[in-house]
C-alpha cells in the first residue's frame, strides 16, 4: 500500500503546528511527515517530530551524518526512543555556513552502519540524488548504502517520470519514496537547475496547475509500483496544493 508523506519545515513550533493543523483537517491520507534538519533555525528534526507524532501515526527526521561526533555517545537516541521515532533519513549533510555549529567528517554510510550497530531497531533510509552524478555512479553509491544497513531511500524531488522510471528499473525491491515538490516561479526553476542540477521536461511549466498534474501522475506512478511518495510543499500553500490529489 502507498504511504504519502509530507515534509514540514520546522521554522518555529508555533507554525509548526498551524501546517500540521492544515494536514489533519484537510489531508487525512497523510500518514507520514517527515521534517528536514536546518541549522538556521532553532528547532532539530528530532523535536520537530516530537510535535508531529502528535497529529500523524508516523514521522521522520532527516539526520545530518556530519553533526555527529564519531567519537562520542549519540546524544539522540533517547529522544527518538521517547518520541516513538521508528524510522529515521540519514544525509551527509552540507558544512553550516556559520562555524559556531561543530561537525565531523562523519559519512552517511558510517552514521548508517552506526545506527545500525547501536539502535537496530530503527528502520534508516538514505537519500537519492538523480542529479549528483552520472546514473551509474549514484546507483553504485546507493548500493553501497544499502550494504552499510540501509533500508531504503528518500529522493531527491523528481520532476520527469521517465527519469523515475530509470531509477525505479534498479530498485523495484526496495522502498522508495518518490519525491514531488511544487516549483511555481521561474527564480525556483533556476534555483534546481543551478544549485541541485534538476532536469526538467520540455513542457514543464512553473505554473500550480502543471505542479498538480505532476502530483497526480507521480502519485499514480507510486500506486503503480507499490512504491511510496512525499511532497515537499516549500513556500507553497498546502491545502491548494495538494487537496483533492491526496
Amino acid at each position: 500500500m502507498t504511504e504519502i508523506s509530507l515534509e514540514l519545515v520546522p521554522r518555529n513550533e508555533l507554525s509548526l503546528r498551524k501546517e500540521l493543523e492544515l494536514v489533519r483537517r484537510h489531508l487525512p491520507a497523510v500518514n507520514r511527515i517527515n521534517i528536514p534538519d536546518i541549522l538556521r533555525f532553532d528547532m532539530r528534526s528530532w523535536q520537530g517530530c516530537a510535535i508531529a507524532g502528535e497529529y500523524v501515526p508516523h514521522t521522520i527526521p532527516h539526520l545530518r551524518a556530519i553533526d555527529f561526533n564519531p567519537d562520542a555517545p549519540l546524544p539522540i537516541l533517547e529522544q527518538l526512543r521517547n518520541s516513538k521515532v521508528e524510522a529515521v533519513l540519514v544525509i551527509n549533510g552540507d558544512p553550516p555556513q556559520e562555524m559556531k555549529h561543530t561537525y565531523y567528517r562523519t559519512s552517511s554510510l558510517e552514521m548508517i552502519r552506526r545506527l545500525k550497530r547501536e539502535c537496530p531497531e530503527l528502520t534508516i533510509y538514505a537519500g537519492i540524488d538523480p542529479y549528483r552524478s552520472g546514473i551509474k555512479d549514484e546507483i553504485d553509491y546507493l548500493h553501497a548504502k544499502q550494504d552499510a544497513g540501509a533500508d531504503g531511500f528518500f529522493t531527491q524531488p523528481f520532476f520527469d517520470l521517465r527519469l523515475m522510471e530509470i531509477y525505479q528499473g534498479f530498485f523495484r525491491n526496495t522502498t522508495i519514496y518518490w519525491g514531488v515538490s511544487p516549483v511555481v516561479t521561474d527564480s525556483s526553476r533556476s534555483y534546481w537547475e543551478n544549485k541541485n542540477h534538476a532536469i526538467f521536461p520540455r513542457d514543464f511549466a512553473a505554473t500550480l496547475q502543471w505542479n498538480r498534474d505532476f502530483a497526480r501522475k507521480a502519485l499514480e506512478f507510486a500506486h503503480s509500483h507499490d512504491d511510496n511518495l512525499y511532497f515537499m510543499p516549500i513556500k507553497t500553500d498546502i491545502v491548494q496544493y495538494l487537496q483533492g490529489i491526496i
